[in-house]
């Protein structure tokens, strides 16, 4: 498939350096081979989340144009616990733990690379393979006045919290692993810009071409503040149940919906803009298409319309029942088991036209028992609770 630079660059925070990406698809096609792309993910928890897929998502316009994606799993590098954006030590996982999470991640990544061209890798393949000797040569690459400068070490060093030595050596193993794999491009977060640096600066050291760095912008998470994260449980992962993923994407603030139409979905720009055209006046509307179009890449569009029904039934529309329904006798009514729906709100609602009963029905303005109905001839099991437009709570009995 042929995607231009143009393309391939779209939405990218920051590309170091800013000739890189050019120059790199240029020696690609001069030795007619393809970039071999990286990205990495600590299995500190089961789920990847839709802040990982921010990322996922361009790398899968790279696999596209034909380069080769390479996953990396962290399971060594999460024995130490990425400190990026943390004010305390991480807690350490057990080799269990680490196992049981990381052997979730291949289905997961599926849901947005083509497996059958996608490398999947685990850092342990390298990385327990290195002498005490290796590590001292790795961890003479940098000094400490270069790993202090990353913004989380000098706040901790500010604010006098305390910084375990294990931490500091992070970087120098995630860099490790571009050197292991000889990558051309590392996407990551932006908050993953000194990492991914790293990771050049020890090519380069160790006579590598270094690899360019890409990093994608942060989706901030349902909290509205921080970023997305497993372990600020702020996420939606992605293969999260679809009404848990509706559910989820309707709890964000309305402040966030802009970014999350960018970052979350897959629309095009004019899909977007279209969608957004609406965000000063009926924002809930544009919170109900960002979250089918999310469960939609995941689950598909049928999973998407049972999700928004079932956070309307349950959530939306859960205390209607419980309001006061204003009763009426189906005899006096001239109203049976097993009448019509139509004939009900026609008996209820006589100064409505049958037309615009009908046209009320269709836009899904009438419920009954809590549900909408959209069917004008279905027919009613009485008793029954029926919405009649906004106002109109009638219990036929």
């Amino acid at each position: 498939m042929t995607i231009s630079y143009e393309q391939l660059a779209y939405g990218v925070a920051e590309i170091v350096p800013p000739n890189g990406l050019k120059a790199k698809l240029a020696t690609a096609a001069k030795e007619k081979r393809p970039l071999i792309v990286k990205m990495g993910a600590d299995p500190t928890a089961a789920d990847l989340h839709i802040g990982h897929a921010v990322v996922l998502r361009k790398m899968r316009q790279f696999q596209d144009a034909g380069h080769q994606i390479v996953f990396i799993i962290g399971d060594a590098t999460t024995l130490i616990g990425d400190p990026t954006g943390r004010n305390s030590t991480r807690p350490p996982l057990t080799p269990a733990e680490i196992k049981v999470n990381a052997d979730t991640y291949f289905k997961q990544v599926g849901k947005l690379l083509d497996l059958d061209k996608t490398q999947v890798r685990y850092n342990g393949e390298w990385l327990t393979e290195l002498r005490f000797a290796d590590m001292i040569k790795l961890t003479a690459q940098a000094t400490v006045a270069q790993i202090l400068t990353r913004e989380d070490f000098s706040n901790r060093m500010r604010d006098e919290v305390p910084i375990s030595l294990h931490e500091m050596l992070y970087p120098l193993v995630q860099a490790y692993d571009s050197y292991a794999i000889k990558a051309d491009i590392e996407f990551g977060g932006t908050d993953q810009l000194f990492n991914n640096l790293m990771g050049r600066h020890l090519q380069e050291k160790w006579g590598q071409e270094g690899q360019i760095v890409m990093v994608m912008p942060l989706l901030r998470g349902l909290d509205g503040h921080d970023k997305m994260s497993k372990s600020k449980n702020n996420y939606i992962g992605i293969t999260e149940a679809p009404e848990a993923m509706y559910g989820k994407a309707m709890s964000i603030p309305d402040a966030l919906l802009e970014e999350w139409a960018t970052l979350a979905t897959d629309w095009q720009d004019n899909e977007r803009k279209a969608a957004l055209a609406d965000i000063a006046t009926n924002p809930m509307a544009v919170k109900k298409a960002i979250a089918a179009n999310i469960v939609t890449q995941y689950h598909g569009a049928d999973a998407a319309e049972r999700a928004a029904q079932h956070f309307y039934n349950n959530v939306q529309n859960r205390d209607v029942l419980a309001k006061d329904y204003e009763q009426r006798r189906a005899a006096e009514l001239g109203l049976a088991d097993g009448c019509t729906l139509i004939d009900a709100c026609r008996a209820l609602v006589p100064d409505m036209s049958g037309g615009d009963l009908k046209r009320l029905i269709a836009g899904g303005g009438v419920a009954v028992n809590g549900v909408k109905a959209d069917n004008a001839q279905a027919t009613l099991q009485l008793p029954a609770k029926i919405k009649i437009g906004k106002r109109g709570l009638y219990e036929v009995v």
